[in-house]
């Protein structure tokens, strides 16, 4: 068996056991044996037990990612992260023990997946807070979001007969996205005059935004990220700070 078919078939073995377990956890000689490989190629491939469980979630999910790299972007990112969420949601509830795995304290070093999943998200709330649609910046709604939809989709599969109201995930994804977003009516330019302080915090992430697409005229790197910096600052401030 070649090196790249011996790695294929140890994943494809642990992926089928991690769905297969009653509580998502396997043990490396259960893998081995159901490979028919010996323990050093399996850490040979993967390094230790945590490196294997990465990689079979980053398999896992990459089904799930590629659906949201080949999308066609809206021209309403406010949309598109309401799918996000509910996507999101959606394959936690199909693949539980993945998604426990996923977001497990044990896996000391966050899965490849994790991370791309939170840059589209991230994406996805720099085009909002370009159209000036958010109220703070890209970066904590995205902490907020996911940190909300993680919670979701964690107590729906961990605690189904608690959570069973089909509903409850639209219902804190409406309420999570009423205190990040600004309403649709929002005005595309900032004016800050006309639209009163309490609209500084939405007109500064729009700023800060437009600045990571485009560095304004006349400023260095330095100057840029140092503005971004302030925006970011006035755009997650709490009222009255």
């Amino acid at each position: 068996m070649s090196t790249t078919n011996t790695r294929t078939r140890i994943l494809e073995v642990a992926t089928e056991l991690v769905a297969g377990s009653p509580d998502g956890d396997i043990s490396t000689r259960a893998v081995c044996e159901a490979a028919q490989v010996g323990a050093p190629a399996l850490y040979r491939h993967f390094g230790d037990k945590e490196g294997l469980l990465s990689a079979v979630v980053d398999h896992g999910f990459e089904r799930y990612l590629a659906t949201k790299r080949e999308r066609d972007e809206s021209t309403d990112p406010v949309e598109d992260l309401r799918r996000g969420w509910d996507s999101h949601v959606e394959f936690a509830v199909r693949n539980p023990n993945l998604y426990r795995l996923m977001n497990s304290p044990a896996m000391r070093t966050p899965p490849a997946a994790a991370l791309e999943s939170h840059r589209i998200l991230t994406r996805d709330l720099e085009r909002a807070a370009a159209q000036g649609r958010i109220r703070v910046s890209p970066e904590l709604a995205a902490q907020m979001i996911m940190s909300a939809s993680v919670g979701v989709a964690l107590m729906l599969v961990a605690r189904p007969a608690t959570f069973d109201d089909a509903d409850v995930s639209r219902r804190v994804r409406d309420a999570v996205h009423a205190s990040i977003l600004t309403p649709d009516t929002a005005p595309t330019e900032p004016g800050v005059a006309e639209r009163g302080v309490a609209e500084v915090p939405s007109a500064a992430a729009r700023l800060s935004a437009l600045l990571r697409e485009a560095q304004g005229p006349g400023l260095s790197t330095a100057e840029a990220a140092l503005m971004k910096e302030w925006l970011d600052r006035v755009a997650n401030a709490r009222p009255g700070e």
